[in-house]
């Protein structure tokens, strides 16, 4: 496990990453664990397809988020690169010109998606995004990379509704959880950067408690555990704690279909945050 502490403004960008063990990050507001990994069935020689990135805006806020390069389409780690390094840029804009951190985010999406379509490779990549800062959040995303905010308790504050066909039927009560992980057109989504078509959602400020956890995710993650079982296993105990035990029982759960859980074997990336002073 690599750890470091820092005061300073920190940019960092994770792309095509095959970790053995995640990077733990103390910020002067909270504490970052990152994790990335290639899909357990890839050889060397194919790329992991998920992006992440930790960016400061100004001294009290971190911009994080994660991509997933679209499964079936051309180059998906190069949409997802693509999309990083838009975003990191419309960070550093914003910064330079005194943009709010919601319209640097914005920007970087808007232009992530017109760079991907120029590609002209049918490439597609998700995004997920949280402006975090002490005390509050906001979301944003398209299509079904998640972000979850949850107590120490286990009370869910925020889930991003994933968008995608099966993801809707199951906000509209149409069909349960487990029937969602099972469902054969579960990979299929409906928005992403490389479309015209592409949308961004916007979630509110959301109160950010001391003893909250912030998870961003591909669905490496998502699609082998239910949203209780994430959460009972993130909820408690340090970051690095949590990290390791989702990253080892994530790998375990794709390399193994015992025991009727969900077993889909995907790169794998997420992002824990908790507002822990340094």
């Amino acid at each position: 496990m690599l750890f470091w502490k820092t005061k300073d403004l920190v940019k960092k960008v994770y792309l095509e990453d095959e970790m053995h063990v995640g990077e733990v990050i103390q910020l002067p507001f909270g504490q970052v664990a990152v994790y990335s990994t290639r899909s357990p069935e890839k050889t060397p020689k194919h790329q992991n397809e998920d992006a992440a990135g930790l960016f400061s805006y100004g001294d009290g806020t971190v911009v994080l988020a994660v991509a997933d390069g679209v499964g079936g389409l051309p180059k998906g780690s190069q949409a997802s690169e693509v999309a990083m390094q838009a975003l990191e840029e419309a960070i550093d804009k914003g910064q330079k010109s005194g943009l709010q951190v919601r319209d640097a985010i914005l920007n970087g999406i808007e232009e992530a998606n017109t760079r991907i379509l120029s590609l002209g490779q049918g490439s597609a990549t998700t995004i997920s995004i949280a402006e975090v800062s002490q005390d509050s959040i906001r979301p944003y995303h398209v299509g079904d990379s998640l972000i979850l905010l949850f107590g120490l308790k286990g009370k869910t504050k925020w889930q991003t509704v994933p968008h995608s066909p099966v993801g809707y039927l199951v906000e509209g009560g149409a069909m349960n959880e487990r029937e969602a992980l099972e469902a054969p057109d579960s990979n299929l989504i409906s928005n992403m950067l490389g479309s015209q078509e592409m949308r961004i959602e916007i979630g509110p400020s959301i109160k950010l408690g001391q003893r909250d956890t912030l998870l961003l995710a591909t669905d490496g993650l998502s699609d082998n555990f239910l949203m209780d079982e994430i959460i009972e296993r993130a909820r408690k105990g340090n970051l690095e704690e949590v990290m390791n035990r989702l990253s080892a029982e994530v790998h375990q759960r794709m390399v193994s279909e015992s025991g009727g859980h969900p077993s889909k074997p995907d790169d794998c990336t997420f992002i824990l945050f908790r507002p822990q002073a340094a």
